[in-house]
């Protein structure tokens, strides 16, 4: 027996790890991961592939790692990954803000989809400077003839059918180097997605987008920043720091090994000095016939404070430059693996006066195996890029198989007679129903 369902795999190709996330969705709207694989990322720096085959190798190992994932959780199935939806990020990227109309040619007509996917698909015709390539064109509020502010123009009578864009560039070896990473890995990209687009599909909510909030997305190379309001996308940037300048502010100031720096933002980390102990310590082994070395807690917080108001600072500037510091009635929402840092959304209002949390994606997710492990906010870029896919897809990319176990009953000629009708009977079941939660 076997039954088909819709899956998709979100791969985020990050500064520190490379993730790959399979999951789908239930009939409640919610996302359930089968399968997840991790590995160390060691050809991205400062989220842009400059080793091809390294990065290649360190898919292909997350994705068996996937599989072994889904073997050891639901011995009865098996997954065959072809296709993957990706994550873009880096410094490359750029926003540009663009507007564009066009003209119908009747007037008696309402405006349909097809002229609003005419107006989108006429907006790739821009012309950028050499070595960019468009990798999003974000529609913002359409004016049909004279009436502005329109947010769905559909169904509307006009001639004039204008919009405002806001346009994502990224660097067109950087977008390659990705694609030729993932198709070397043996797979094909189904898309390629903005990062902090995919954040936010796993850590806001629909009202927070529409009341206005800024999503910082920390990750190991560098920090994205996304502004939404009236639930759509006003502004993004990217600060070209991230956790590992972190832990390397740590091994300089601390005078420790870079893993042992690493350790100590992990375990004894804070982003706020004034919330530690004065007497508290933290003894570290040396090397080889060295003395332990002790350092103080409160002035590791110290050293990652400066650091992490740096980083926000540049948020708060990229705020303002926005236009919307006054209309962030959602205030800031962080998440990436440097969000868990302990404090930091105390230090955040300190630094901005806005209202901060921690964004986690466990909202959105059903029952699942990984659940305590993949609600971690290091984990929302590949839950977001998961969602994404699903809601782009109408047909199965991956087929997830559930093959028959023959056994000693099945043998029985008279037991399986009985056991045909009723697989028989599940097969028609399954066809009927694309959205199974019980395997």
């Amino acid at each position: 027996m076997s039954n088909e369902l819709k899956v998709v795999v979100g791969l985020d190709i990050g500064t520190t790890k490379i993730c790959a996330i399979v999951g789908k969705s239930n009939e409640h709207g919610k996302v359930e991961v089968l399968a997840m694989g991790k590995s160390e990322s060691l050809g991205v720096i400062r989220g842009e592939v400059r080793n091809i085959e390294r990065t290649k190798t360190a898919i292909m190992d997350a994705i068996e790692k996937a599989k072994a994932s889904l073997l050891k959780n639901s011995p009865n199935m098996r997954i065959e990954i072809n296709s993957v939806h990706v994550g873009i990020a880096g410094q490359h990227i750029k926003s540009l803000q663009h507007q564009n109309s066009i003209s119908r040619p009747n007037s008696d007509t309402e405006i349909s989809q097809e002229d609003v996917d005419r107006l989108t698909k006429d907006t790739f015709n821009l012309a950028l400077p050499p070595g960019d390539e468009i990798i999003h064109v974000l529609n913002q509020e359409y004016t049909v003839d004279d009436i502005g502010d329109v947010i769905d123009p559909v169904g509307m009578s006009g001639v004039r059918l204008s919009s405002n864009f806001n346009i994502i560039t990224g660097n067109v070896d950087a977008i390659r180097n990705i694609t030729r990473s993932v198709e070397r890995a043996n797979l094909k990209i189904a898309d390629l997605i903005l990062e902090p687009l995919s954040s936010a599909e796993a850590v806001l909510s629909q009202e927070e987008m529409d009341a206005g909030v800024c999503l910082v997305d920390i990750g190991g190379g560098t920090t994205d920043v996304a502004i939404f309001k009236k639930g759509i996308i006003r502004h993004t940037a990217v600060i070209p720091f991230g956790g590992q300048i972190i832990t390397k502010d740590i091994e300089d100031g601390c005078n420790v090994l870079n893993a042992h720096a690493e350790l100590l933002k992990i375990k004894f980390g804070s982003a706020l000095a004034s919330e530690n102990k004065d007497n508290e310590v933290v003894s570290l082994p040396s090397l080889r016939g060295r003395p332990s070395r002790e350092i103080l807690v409160k002035n590791l917080a110290h050293v990652i404070q400066a650091r992490v108001e740096e980083i926000f600072e540049s948020v708060l500037y990229e705020i303002k430059s926005s236009g919307l510091e006054k209309k962030l009635n959602a205030g800031i929402v962080i998440t990436g693996g440097g969000s868990q840092l302990k404090h930091l959304d105390k230090l955040v209002e300190f630094v901005t006066g806005i209202d901060t949390r921690i964004g986690y994606a466990n909202e959105h997710l059903g029952k699942t195996a990984f659940l305590e492990e993949i609600k971690s906010p290091m984990y929302a870029t590949g839950v977001g890029l998961m969602m994404k896919g699903l809601k782009s897809v109408d047909h199965n990319e991956q087929a997830v198989e559930e093959p028959s176990i023959e056994t000693e009953k099945s043998k029985n000629p008279a037991i399986s007679f009985f056991q045909k009708i009723i697989e028989n009977g599940k097969k028609h079941l399954f066809e009927s129903n694309d959205n199974l939660q019980d395997y």
